[in-house]
């Protein structure tokens, strides 16, 4: 669910256009803003002294992100940055929460998809604990195609072999062997380098 877009224009959201790449708020920034994606995409993403990456969430048209700082007066957890160029919602931090005061239907959802967020970094959490390569790339395709719009039997990962380690917390090369084994085995298809599963 959105908040519809009228009732966030009615209550001063400001449509600002981002280009491919563009920083929308830092890692450890206060959070002001109740962000909404009007189209395009953002990742969300932590990083360490070495550089690696990894990706806390993905978010697309019609999705709002970074909203749990907003209710415990904290920073971000994460750096979100958009991954194509996209035209981004924002509005202030006070006219969001009096929106969740005064509509219950929005308070409703933001439970329960707050509840949503804690069962899944729980079930990540045990992914990442579980050290074998496979059984975390795995996961995250069930994952992802359990969220996908896809009925088919097999659909097409729309990621690199690098998104997918930023996501499971692997090493590049050992997606890339891990994924040559999936296919071998039968698990996934690979076709012209790209992954269905």
């Amino acid at each position: 669910m959105e908040i519809d877009l009228d009732l966030l224009y009615t209550w001063g959201a400001v449509a600002k256009k981002y280009k491919k790449n563009e920083v929308v708020f830092d890692e450890d920034e206060v959070a002001n803003f109740y962000y909404q994606i009007l189209n395009g995409g953002v990742r969300m993403y932590n990083s360490n002294e070495e550089g690696k990456e990894f990706t806390q969430g993905l978010f697309y048209n019609g999705e709002g992100f970074g909203e749990p700082p907003l209710f415990i007066d904290e920073t971000y957890p994460s750096k979100a940055i958009t991954i194509q160029d996209s035209t981004i919602l924002k509005l202030s931090k006070d006219k969001f929460l009096k929106i969740i005061d005064e509509y219950p239907a929005i308070q409703k959802y933001f439970l329960n998809l707050f509840a949503n967020k804690i069962h899944s970094k729980a079930k990540t959490a045990k992914e990442i604990i579980n050290q074998k390569p496979e059984f975390r790339i795995i996961s995250f395709l069930n994952s992802f195609k359990r969220k996908s719009e896809y009925t088919n039997d097999k659909i097409p990962i729309p990621f690199t072999r690098q998104e997918i380690a930023d996501f499971t917390g692997l090493r590049v090369e050992t997606v890339i062997r891990t994924f040559s084994k999936l296919n071998a085995r039968k698990k996934v298809e690979i076709i012209n380098h790209k992954i269905y599963y």
